[in-house]
């Protein structure tokens, strides 16, 4: 009776054992596919991301197994114990650093995950660029590279418009919500909230122009003087105004076009027309010809901080 116990505990010890290793063999082969596939498609940030969780997943490994040493539990299950959480605890750590990179890099500042390359820089977006909605146009271009960082204190600042009393700031701050939600879809861009803030600083633009010090970003904005002092605490900005002035067409003195004049100009018999992009055209002695439009030729061109202003004078009489 005890001989045949024995003989089929053992047979179930053998079976136990089989099935232990199929499970390792079948885990391991699955972890190769998987680390095949990924590095593939990583880049090296990625990369050094994973290599460096792994790493601190095995140190938190030998912690635990140390505290598990301590008990009275066998050498053999210890061994176990010690190969699964090593499983375990690697994973993690990889997750934890690739899905927290820009945190990591907060926390630890002289550890840089991001490379010196332009497609892994940060930009950090202002209120008035978000409520202006042409970066959502710009994203869709694939025009934008690296990481779009939407800071919180930014993302409250919109829910605040978005919630005023005043019908027009209330129409702004849903606007710019409206923009951030077309932004995060696009396929093109990689968005994030970062919630890091600074409680002792009270203004949302001296917030920002801290926090790309801190994470070494570029502010992408439309306020002239958020873009001024910026610049002199030594931060990198982008400001759309300064591109969409920069893609403007050229135009030269003496250069005829075709422009439908809208409204009266300020000074006497003065004209206003605009271009396609939004730049105002005044036409001498235009006045009598709102409504219609007229050949003008250019007669000089004025380039202000607000933009472009063009000046010309109508060529002839003849109206449609």
């Amino acid at each position: 009776m005890g001989s045949g116990y024995l003989v089929g505990y053992s047979g179930f010890g053998v079976q136990y054992e089989s099935l232990w290793g199929m499970g390792i063999g079948l885990l391991i082969g699955s972890l190769v596919i998987l680390l095949d596939l990924f590095f593939k498609k990583a880049t090296v940030r990625n990369v050094l991301s994973v290599f460096l969780g792994v790493v601190l997943g095995l140190i938190l490994n030998k912690l635990f197994i140390d505290v598990i040493s301590l008990s009275n539990l066998e050498d053999a299950v210890i061994s176990k114990l010690n190969f699964i959480s090593a499983l375990v605890f690697s994973y993690l750590g990889a997750v934890l650093i690739l899905r927290g990179q820009d945190e990591f890099q907060l926390m630890i500042p002289f550890v840089r995950l991001d490379t010196k390359t332009s497609g892994n820089e940060i930009i950090l977006l202002d209120t008035s660029v978000i409520i202006d909605g042409r970066i959502a146009d710009m994203c869709e271009t694939d025009f934008i590279g690296g990481q779009i960082v939407i800071p919180g204190f930014v993302l409250k600042e919109l829910q605040a418009i978005a919630d005023s009393s005043d019908g027009l700031k209330r129409n702004r701050g849903r606007r710019g919500l409206d923009v951030l939600n077309k932004i995060k879809k696009s396929a093109h861009v990689n968005v994030k909230v970062h919630d890091l803030d600074f409680p002792e600083i009270h203004a949302v633009d001296a917030k920002l122009v801290k926090m790309a010090q801190e994470i070494n970003a570029r502010i992408f904005t439309n306020d002239f003087n958020l873009n001024k002092v910026a610049e002199l605490q030594g931060i990198k900005v982008l400001n759309i105004n300064a591109l969409a002035n920069a893609l403007k067409p050229v135009v030269m003195p003496g250069e005829l076009m075709s422009v439908k004049i809208l409204k009266e100009g300020k000074e006497e018999n003065q004209g206003v027309a605009y271009l396609d992009d939004g730049t105002m055209i005044v036409v001498d002695s235009g006045r009598k010809l709102i409504g219609h439009t007229v050949n003008v030729s250019i007669t000089s061109v004025l380039q202000t901080q607000a933009g472009r202003m063009i000046f010309a004078k109508a060529v002839d009489e003849e109206v449609r």
